[in-house]
């Protein structure tokens, strides 16, 4: 099996197996941490093909400094963030969010967690989400989002005691 940074290189190349396969790997993780940041399925949706179309063409940009995954999320992030300014500034019309998934169908706990990370900041948010659904390190999260490890540190404590706050 190929590393991510390998298939990178391909994709530089333009190798269109490679960069499928990286799609592949990478895509929930994308979606997921779109969606942690937009709270709306088609939104996250929207910025993993564009985070894909940009890791496409910005391939040979890649320089090995941090992983993958940091890499592309990184992109992924900004943009989420464009897409948040295009819609602010009205240059693009924001759809009918999909339907949620039935509450129903998922533990109360779940809902109440999930309810209540919805709460945060969007800055607080993205933190908890690299740190604990994707299980990055602190200095990997903060090469994701271009801050100092220590601001990463911080606002996690401010995240966790949002959330204790709340959920008790």
């Amino acid at each position: 099996m190929k590393t991510d940074e390998a298939l990178l290189r391909a994709v530089a190349r333009g190798d269109r197996v490679a960069f499928r396969e990286l799609y592949e790997r990478h895509a929930d993780r994308i979606f997921r941490f779109a969606l942690s940041l937009l709270r709306a399925p088609h939104l996250a949706e929207e910025v993993l093909q564009e985070t894909m179309v940009a890791v496409w063409k910005n391939a040979d940009r890649f320089r090995g400094a941090s992983k993958a995954t940091t890499w592309i999320l990184g992109i992924a992030k900004n943009q989420a963030y464009a897409l948040l300014r295009r819609e602010k500034r009205g240059e693009r019309t924001p759809e009918d969010p999909v339907a949620e998934p039935d509450p129903a169908e998922t533990t109360e706990l779940c809902v109440r967690v999930e309810d209540a990370v919805a709460t945060l900041p969007p800055h607080l948010r993205e933190v908890l989400h690299l740190v604990f659904y994707e299980e990055m390190t602190l200095g990997e999260a903060a090469d994701v989002l271009g801050i100092p490890e220590g601001t990463v540190k911080s606002r996690m404590f401010h995240a966790r005691k949002a959330l204790a706050k709340v959920l008790t």
